[in-house]
């Protein structure tokens, strides 16, 4: 069917969920919410119920997973023909459906903007990494794909611990995907708040560039430009320090498997 199904996964969010579900109802329609939630222990659950139960457009799954496989299991649930990802703790932008609505009929992949808030301290420019010309790192709190190409695809690669959004938009690029970038269609996504957050950040983020690396070799390029003070500023060399041993303990886990 025409419109979009906005696939959301979600762990222990009851901080962050309610203004995000409140962000997407007066969106326009069509457009289906399907949330999965893997096994939430704290009031994530209640809420969404909640929410399921007033509006027919919203779904709520529980389902054990990986943040992949949850976002997987939610396009088999989709009833659109695009699919718009956005994270459990972000809020959509006032018209960011009808914006991405307005590619459907010319791009297989949209890349929306995304807007940084909470605590700035531990807020720094994304590592990007360059697919033939593309930004693959585009993440996908705010990425829309047409449900035919994202099944042509195989969906996310499960076996990917993170970065499971950069290595699905590698595949798009090399299969020939036409795409794009919507500066107009916005997200809000929050910072980590505490630095043993930003650290866990960090730590996986490496060990994603490690599976990446792991998969296609030197085929993707990194492209990072900075000016002199962020470079030599505190939060760079941490988020580094922790990026790189994530990276360093995926090759030593391959190593012993």
């Amino acid at each position: 069917m025409q419109g979009i199904s906005v696939i959301v996964t979600v762990l222990n969010e009851e901080k962050n969920i309610r203004d995000l579900i409140v962000s997407l109802i007066p969106q326009e329609q069509p457009f289906e919410v399907i949330v999965v939630d893997s096994m939430s222990s704290d009031r994530t659950p209640k809420i969404l119920e909640e929410y399921a139960a007033k509006y027919d457009f919203i779904k709520y799954y529980r389902k054990k997973t990986t943040r992949g496989a949850g976002r997987n299991h939610g396009v088999s649930m989709a009833n659109y023909n695009y699919l718009a990802f956005i994270d459990g703790d972000a809020i959509a932008g006032e018209h960011w459906i009808r914006n991405l609505r307005m590619f459907t009929e010319t791009y297989d992949l949209v890349a929306g903007k995304s807007i940084n808030t909470g605590n700035m301290r531990y807020s720094m420019e994304r590592l990007k990494l360059f697919y033939r010309g593309f930004d693959v790192t585009l993440p996908s709190s705010n990425l829309m794909y047409s449900k035919s190409l994202f099944t042509d695809l195989g969906g996310f690669d499960e076996s990917f611990v993170t970065a499971e959004d950069i290595d699905l938009n590698i595949r798009a690029v090399r299969a020939g995907a036409r795409y794009t970038v919507c500066d107009k269609c916005v997200v809000y996504t929050k910072t980590r708040e505490t630095f043993s957050d930003f650290k866990k950040q960090a730590y996986w983020n490496g060990y994603g560039r490690w599976q990446l690396r792991e998969k296609y070799g030197d085929t993707i390029k990194l492209s990072h430009r900075m000016g002199m003070r962020d470079f030599l500023s505190p939060v760079y060399v941490a988020r580094n320090f922790y990026g790189l041993r994530g990276y360093v303990h995926g090759r030593m886990k391959r190593k012993k498997s």
